[in-house]
């Protein structure tokens, strides 16, 4: 059996074919620059082909992964998107959960009470009209300021209030107050009496500012004006009898000269307030002592007027409570 027939590739580099073994066998100067270009020729036509061959599987194959690498791009997500949406609604119906419990106790304050906190001022936390209602009640002393000590000396006093908070900052106050302050010995001998005393009575309308509010000492200011009236007698002891289940005898002192004026008068003052209790003790903070000092002065009838001794002024301290 002989040789079977040779496999002639041929170049395309040239017009004629010649075989590659004779190429490789009679070399020439010619041969060893065309032997890398026929190799290279060579190597093209079977890549080209291969893929000839494999470009209808490659359709197949593209047109199968692609809706596959979706399906499973998809099915990657849902799970993520479920997850995010049911601790969503997990989240959502928790809060339901709290906000119903919460509600479902009388004695427990809600998150959004929690939220707000309590002001330190006399119930602003609230929201009815009625925890905007402040009063106050507490007495002290005064003193006679200027001019005013040949006419009127040392006394008490007791004051009393109700009043609105507008704000966490501001409230009015509708202010009583009555002052007895005793007569200087010189005036009352030279009336000819034993005794004497001043007595004013008063209804004013008063702002109150608060420095501080939410602090547990606060200051504030004070001041404001309305209706004086004041009373100024002269007594003197007698003797009268007073019976009851017996008789017995004693002395009182009586009137035997006063005179009187009606006047507009004004007042300012500074004070400070603290807050008694806090919330460890289950107080709500609405409950304070305070102290103040005020200057007052009464537009009352001059010297040589009938029924005056000049203006008055008078410096009232007082301590109370205030709600």
């Amino acid at each position: 059996m002989g040789p079977g027939p040779m496999l002639r590739p041929f170049s395309h580099s040239g017009n004629a074919e010649q075989p590659l073994a004779e190429i490789c066998v009679k070399p020439n100067s010619g041969s060893k620059a065309r032997l890398p270009q026929v190799f290279f020729n060579f190597s093209f036509e079977v890549i080209l082909m291969s893929l000839r061959e494999k470009l209808p599987l490659l359709r197949r194959i593209s047109q199968y992964a692609i809706p596959v690498a979706c399906a499973v791009t998809i099915a990657a997500i849902q799970p993520a998107f479920a997850q995010t949406t049911s601790n969503s609604d997990f989240a959502s119906s928790t809060q339901g959960i709290v906000t119903d419990f919460d509600a479902g106790l009388p004695g427990s304050p809600s998150l959004a009470a929690g939220a707000g906190g309590q002001s330190g001022s006399y119930g602003y936390h609230e929201h009815n009209w009625s925890s905007h209602l402040t009063f106050e009640g507490g007495g002290g002393f005064n003193a006679p300021l200027g001019n005013d000590h040949p006419f009127i000396t040392y006394g008490g006093n007791f004051t009393g209030g109700v009043g609105y908070r507008f704000m966490k900052r501001l409230s009015v106050m509708t202010e009583y107050q009555f002052i007895d302050d005793k007569l200087p010995g010189s005036l009352i001998a030279d009336v000819g009496a034993q005794g004497g005393h001043a007595h004013i009575w008063s209804l004013t309308m008063d702002p109150v500012i608060d420095l501080f509010p939410d602090k547990k000492n606060d200051v504030y200011i004070t001041g404001g004006g309305g209706f004086y009236r004041k009373v100024t007698s002269f007594t003197d002891p007698e003797e009268v009898e007073e019976c009851s289940f017996f008789c017995f005898t004693g002395t009182e002192e009586v009137v035997v000269s006063h005179f009187s004026s009606n006047q507009g008068g004004l007042n300012l003052g500074l004070g400070i307030t603290h807050t008694l209790g806090s919330a460890d003790t289950g107080s709500d903070g609405r409950l304070k002592v305070f102290a103040e000092a005020r200057y007052l002065w009464l537009n009352t009838p001059g010297i040589g007027a009938n029924d005056g001794l000049g203006t008055t002024e008078l410096i009232p301290v007082t301590i109370g409570l205030r709600w």
